[in-house]
């Protein structure tokens, strides 16, 4: 390993991103070393790289990117016992405080005091070697690449989102969006055993990935009005679906789950609409007896992710459609800018 070269995608400044050589960390007790391996790209990512804010998390000092990640223990601190040097892990990036109401009662993911690489003020995972807590550092089985490994954390958000929206057996269930959160929400959905999993977007190649992904069906919503589609969108399923996973952040697109649920039925709502304030029909989901539900990120949801991947449930490496080396890093971001592709991984070895 050597003593002082640890390259880092750095983000300064609005399309200011470098690769810059940064020092080496030393682990603390309950941290592990970690020479990095594939990182991949996420749209907040991107937003931050384009506009150094994501609502009020804002980048003040200059922030290494990256928290979709795995790597190899290359140093242990000195009280972590459940991992060895040379074990490869998938890293859940929110280290939270371990000690508040919220971490306590199992829903750590709302601890106001998490720590989770790439959001300001916390430097990400896009570099060659980086400490992280050994606790949230989950070895993978020899049949499991570090790829896949870096890919538990979006699929850590469809397992939540499924969980969230009671997902079972049997259930008809509506996926609103086909970029790499909903195709992640596809997967789950039909790995926990949805009898039928129509997904919707405007992208008619983000659509067909989508039934490569598993959907049983697909509905390309451009130009149509929100009744028209949710009229459509029974006609497809044969009656109101079950459960609602709404991923796109659009307006549009979240009224639509409310008309179409069923009664009693329950959405999840994953994707960030632009701004606070968005319209629903609470009236129609009111006399349907609607339950609703936010998404933020997740919370004991990697143990599940890497089973469903290492069982061979769900395939999250069909996923991958670009790999670029950490130095074309600004190569990538263009390209993950552009909307190239569905995921796209920065090997950082």
């Amino acid at each position: 390993m050597p003593e002082t070269k640890n390259l880092s995608a750095l983000l300064s400044g609005i399309d200011d991103l470098k690769i810059t050589d940064t020092e080496i960390p030393e682990p603390e007790a309950n941290q592990v070393l970690l020479r990095m391996g594939p990182v991949g790209i996420c749209g907040s990512d991107v937003h931050y790289w384009k506009h150094m804010q994501i609502g009020s998390f804002v980048v003040k000092e200059p922030m290494i990117l990256g928290h979709e990640s795995a790597g190899t223990v290359v140093k242990l601190g000195s009280s972590v016992k459940t991992l060895q040097v040379g074990d490869r892990v998938a890293l859940e990036p929110g280290v939270p405080c371990k000690s508040c109401r919220f971490c306590v009662t199992g829903v750590y993911n709302l601890c106001p005091d998490i720590q989770f690489l790439a959001t300001p003020p916390y430097h990400g995972s896009l570099r060659q070697y980086h400490c992280h807590d050994a606790s949230f550092c989950f070895k993978l089985p020899d049949n499991v690449s570090l790829e896949e490994g870096a890919l538990l954390e979006p699929l850590s958000v469809g397992v939540h989102a499924n969980k969230k929206a009671g997902v079972q057996f049997g259930d008809l269930v509506l996926i609103c969006g086909a970029g790499p959160i909903g195709l992640v929400n596809v997967m789950v959905a039909k790995a926990a055993g949805s009898s039928r999993v129509i997904c919707t977007d405007i992208d008619n190649k983000r659509l067909d990935f989508a039934l490569e992904c598993g959907a049983d069906d697909i509905l390309n919503v451009r130009g149509m009005s929100e009744l028209d589609v949710s009229a459509k969108l029974v006609e497809k399923f044969g009656c109101n679906p079950d459960r609602v996973i709404e991923c796109s952040g659009a307006q549009s697109s979240m009224r639509v789950a409310v008309h179409c649920i069923r009664p009693g039925g329950k959405i999840a709502f994953v994707g960030l609409a632009p701004n606070d304030d968005v319209t629903l029909p609470i009236i129609t989901g009111s006399v349907k007896e609607v339950e609703m539900t936010g998404i933020f990120r997740y919370a004991n949801c990697y143990p599940t992710a890497l089973n469903l991947v290492a069982s061979g449930k769900v395939d999250v490496k069909k996923l991958i459609t670009h790999r670029f080396e950490l130095m074309e890093s600004v190569h990538a971001f263009e390209a993950a800018f552009r909307g190239e592709g569905v995921k796209i991984v920065i090997n950082c070895a």
